[in-house]
């Protein structure tokens, strides 16, 4: 039987019942008469009643005559039998009354109940949620947040600096559009789409304007929300997201952060989780069980794809990966063209020197330095947001919040001057080394008590021996400086001396870059977009491993020794230098011209 036809059943019988309750109730009110309790003893008196019934509270009776009106019932309150006797004694006219305990006896039982159940609402479910373990009526639905066309308002237009991805995912807008004509030769969108690449670089971006392109339904979700604590129940969601797609197809089903759902099962009994592998089963079920002709897309983005399942990644599930890298040069200027639309821009403003100074930035940082900008320019009532704000904003966010609270004694400002101009001179007289823009002794951020920026020319992807042996003396330039001047080092090249054990570890260790241990790999490599470590030492012999070592110290103090000579070359320029950043605080290259880059100054010299 239909449930609609179940419905109308139910309601015929409700209205059955309520009309026999009335019936039953007017019947009883047209055949009973209320009468006083002094009544009913004159009529007792007078031999009128027939018969009585006595209840706890009520006597009801039927006269030997029915009255004028056809009634021949009655009922009466019962009254206290000796204060009835005195009271007829004086002829007055008494009834009962019995106090209605109705409401009494009816919040005596709901308002335990209403406690109990806010008690539950208010603590035992917030409780469970947080457990993973409430809402059992709904454990099973999927949470996902279902866009349609008018709400997905992103477009390709909207994500700058990611050309070859856009060019990837512009063939699932034409396949979503059209089906039909684009599969008439047989070929087919693949089933499942992996974004991948650092974060904050527009994946979550990039799925959006798909979805706005294409103008279809778009399911999004967390890889983390498919996770709970009954084994069963994250399955149940995946089965629930793909049922939903299948009724809006044509649809995009977007999964962020997959490694939380996806991370490669453990082959043996230790560390399972059983929950987690039932719910990654049932994902690769689904995969493997739609039809892409259906007009289903499954895209997803992970910034660990070196901790996926294998069996996400074969063939005919996830088919494709697109990489979705930090941009390049002409990539940042695009993206900081897309994001200065929404502030007020000086014309004068350069965006390719911007881009030129934010080398490795993400698009999200990119996002972060315009408004940072716009809100320098805020704070001194500017009219425009100029370069000066973007040059300002950039410190800000690499070196962090100046903080001119932070009172340094004079011996320890001297230090400071002498160790960043260190760093500037030796990177102002090696050829391969990134010009000098900015140097500083105000401390920033947690612990930089001063800094010196360099200023990329132009992005670069390949790196020789020399290029690295000039950035470690460069880093070494610091502590060499303090050395020469004060005869002893201090703690400010903490942070300079584990950077450069790492280029020399990467020498040695990744990039075969040491003679004596031979181009070979000494390191596991791992395919890490989160700026972690390699991997681990490869199995090697302790004599390999004591050879490791020497050629690392071995290259540290080569740098040190490299950048000790060239600042004892340059004592004088040394010296005015730390004078002038002492008295100025912050200066450039063109304050101070010995920190210009070195062909630069080779050039201006034979001008003249």
């Amino acid at each position: 039987m239909e449930k609609k036809h179940q419905i109308n059943i139910w309601y015929a019988l409700i209205a059955m019942m309520a009309v026999l309750i009335f019936q039953s109730w007017w019947t009883t009110y047209k055949t009973v008469e209320e009468i006083p309790y002094s009544q009913f003893e004159q009529l007792l008196s007078e031999k009128k009643i027939e018969q009585i019934a006595i209840k706890e509270n009520t006597i009801e009776g039927k006269f030997k005559t029915p009255l004028k009106d056809g009634k021949i019932y009655f009922v009466t309150t019962r009254v206290d039998l000796p204060l009835a006797e005195d009271l007829s004694k004086y002829d007055v006219k008494f009834t009962g009354v019995v106090q209605s305990t109705f409401l009494r006896d009816i919040l005596s039982w709901v308002l335990p109940v209403l406690l109990l159940f806010g008690l539950w609402a208010f603590f035992i479910r917030k409780f469970a949620e947080k457990q993973g373990i409430g809402g059992m009526m709904t454990v099973g639905k999927s949470k996902a947040k279902v866009y349609v066309e008018t709400d997905v308002k992103v477009r390709f237009d909207n994500v700058a600096g990611v050309d070859e991805a856009k060019r990837e995912l512009k063939e699932v807008v034409d396949f979503l559009k059209d089906p039909k004509s684009y599969g008439r030769l047989g070929a087919h969108v693949p089933k499942g789409i992996l974004l991948v690449g650092p974060p904050g670089t527009g994946k979550t971006l990039l799925a959006r304007a798909v979805a706005g392109e294409a103008g279809v339904a778009y399911f999004s979700i967390s890889g983390s929300e498919f996770v709970e604590m009954f084994v069963g129940v994250g399955a149940a969601r995946v089965r629930d997201l793909f049922e939903q797609a299948r009724k809006a197809a044509p649809a995009i089903i977007f999964i962020d952060e997959l490694d939380a759902l996806g991370r490669a099962r453990s082959s043996g009994g230790m560390g399972t989780n059983d929950e987690k592998e039932q719910t990654l089963n049932q994902l690769l079920t689904e995969l493997d069980g739609f039809d892409p002709s259906s007009g289903i897309i499954l895209l997803a983005a992970t910034n660990r794809p070196e901790i996926l399942d294998p069996a996400l990644l074969r063939a005919g599930r996830f088919d494709r990966q697109v990489l979705v890298d930090r941009p390049d040069k002409s990539g940042r200027e695009a993206i900081l063209g897309v994001h200065i639309k929404k502030i007020k821009l000086d014309p004068s403003t350069d965006l390719e020197q911007i881009a030129a100074l934010t080398a490795g930035f993400s698009g999200a940082d990119l996002a972060t330095l315009v408004n940072e900008a716009a809100l320098l320019a805020t704070r001194r009532n500017a009219d425009a947001v100029t370069l000066a704000d973007f040059n300002e904003a950039v410190e800000r966010v690499i070196a962090g919040l100046e903080k001119r609270s932070r009172i340094l004694s004079k011996k320890e400002l001297t230090t400071v001057a002498f160790h960043e101009m260190g760093h500037a001179l030796v990177a102002a007289n090696l050829p391969g080394c990134d010009p000098v823009h900015k140097i500083s002794i105000i401390p920033r951020g947690i612990g930089a008590l001063g800094y010196t920026m360099q200023r990329p020319t132009e992005d670069r992807f390949l790196l020789s021996t020399r290029d690295l042996e000039d950035r470690m003396a460069v880093l070494m330039g610091g502590r060499a400086a303090e050395e020469i001047v004060f005869g002893e080092i201090s703690t400010g090249a903490s942070d300079d001396l584990q950077k450069v054990t790492e280029v020399a570890r990467d020498m040695v260790m990744r990039y075969g870059m040491d003679p004596d241990l031979g181009n070979r790999v000494y390191v596991t490599q791992q395919r890490s977009f989160l700026g972690q470590p390699a991997g681990d030492m490869a199995d090697v012999s302790s004599q390999t491993q004591r050879e490791i070592d020497d050629a690392i110290k071995m290259r540290v103090e080569k740098a040190f020794a490299e950048a000790k000579d060239l600042l004892n070359a340059h004592r004088n320029e040394l010296d005015e230098g730390a004078r002038l950043l002492l008295s100025n605080e912050t200066i450039t290259s063109d304050d101070f011209p010995p920190i210009r880059p070195l062909a630069e100054r080779e050039n201006s010299a034979a001008a003249q």
